[in-house]
């Protein structure tokens, strides 16, 4: 089974593409970052590798490059992804040598076609004969010999040549035996060394049983979240179509940014900005609330104010009328002293004349009763002034 060694910072990236590989029936290996995936190309041969161009720490250029620069791995076939693919990532590609560039999110089956096709063209090595397939040439060929001449007697020379030829072999067969015997030898100790340092840390069996039921409880979740950040990485391809615009002029900020931010989070920040948009479309909803309030009570002191100046105004008509009546007061009361001089006379004349007395009596009698009216009047224009 081919091995596939994947190197990406998204787990989201990581998992579909170990899901799509897997289903076309490839081994996947999975590296969070360049140096983790330098790490395993260390100690391990795998068949094609498939690394994201932006990462963390190493770039998938620089991962490219050291594959190139390993003389157990030059020929191994390694295709760059990237969010973003244009002339300049095109020839840093080309650059580093690299198979090829693939877009993400990946399109339906497109990443499994790129790694089946350079799986498909990749160059097999020539198996290199075995002294046994030798040997076995050398003895077709003197039964070939002898069968082409059947009445020639065997001579002794050409027995001792056959049998110092299947030495050879043998002392050859032997060499190997002892190298496999020693390579075996090494494996040996190896592995009791390594049975050695399971015995020593057979104590953090429970520990180890325990972190790896919480690390499979985790990665249950991290499973949970990359599905759902594929889910959300479709919604973020909506949403960059409606950003073509922008993307386009900023095209530089979208490559460093694109492969540092996942999808899952990208949603999440519009997420957020939709709910702080929605807060302040509250706020500014109970702010216009209170507007209408206050203006309500706006309207409420409007018409308290147009009542208390129709009251102002009626008293101050009543303060004109009560100012009148005052100067009509002083007119009676020049009129009242007219009228006592005329009663004076009147008083002298009345022994004149009794019925100019009488008259005169009766006179003042009338005049006293307007008088007393007067007063009245006057006392009441008096009051009304001060409760004014």
């Amino acid at each position: 089974m081919p091995k596939i060694l994947v190197a990406d910072d998204s787990i989201a990236v990581r998992k579909v593409a170990e899901r799509l590989l897997t289903e076309a029936g490839l081994g996947v290996m999975l590296a969070a970052n360049g140096e983790e995936a330098m790490a395993v190309l260390s100690k391990e041969q795998p068949d094609l590798i498939v690394s994201d161009v932006i990462m963390p720490d190493k770039s998938g250029y620089e991962v490219c490059a050291f594959v190139r620069s390993q003389a157990a791995l030059s020929d191994t076939p390694v295709l760059l992804i990237s969010g973003i693919v244009n002339d300049e990532v095109t020839r840093q590609a080309e650059s580093c040598k690299a198979d090829g560039v693939l877009k993400k999110p990946f399109q339906g089956t497109s990443l499994k076609d790129r790694v089946l096709d350079l799986l498909s063209r990749r160059p097999q090595r020539d198996a290199t004969p075995t002294p046994a397939t030798e040997a076995g040439a050398h003895t077709n060929g003197s039964v070939a010999a002898s069968s082409v001449k059947p009445e020639e007697p065997q001579k002794a020379p050409d027995i001792g040549q056959a049998q110092l030829e299947a030495l050879r072999q043998a002392a050859a067969r032997l060499g190997e035996a002892e190298v496999a015997l020693r390579a075996e030898r090494e494996r040996t100790a190896q592995l009791a060394q390594r049975i050695a340092e399971l015995e020593r840390e057979s104590a953090r069996t429970k520990e180890l049983e325990a972190q790896l039921a919480a690390e499979q409880e985790r990665s249950a979740i991290l499973e949970k979240r990359a599905t759902d950040a594929e889910l959300v990485a479709g919604r973020v391809q909506e949403l960059e179509a409606a950003l073509s615009a922008e993307r386009d002029a900023a095209a530089q900020l979208v490559q460093q940014f694109n492969e540092l931010e996942p999808a899952a989070r990208r949603a999440g920040e519009l997420e957020a900005s939709l709910a702080a948009e929605q807060r302040q479309a509250a706020e500014l909803s109970q702010r216009l609330a209170d507007a209408q309030r206050q203006i309500q009570r706006m309207g409420e002191l409007d018409a308290a104010l147009a009542t208390e100046r129709e009251r102002v105004a009626q008293l101050s008509r009543r303060v004109v009328e009560a100012e009148s009546a005052a100067g009509r007061v002083k007119e009676l009361e020049a009129l009242l002293a007219t009228e006592r001089e005329r009663v004076e006379q009147a008083t002298k004349r009345a022994s004149d004349s009794e019925l100019a007395a009488q008259q005169a009596n009766k006179r003042l009698e009338d005049m006293a009763r307007k008088l007393a009216e007067i007063a009245g009047l006057a006392s009441q224009l008096g009051n009304g002034k001060n409760k004014l």
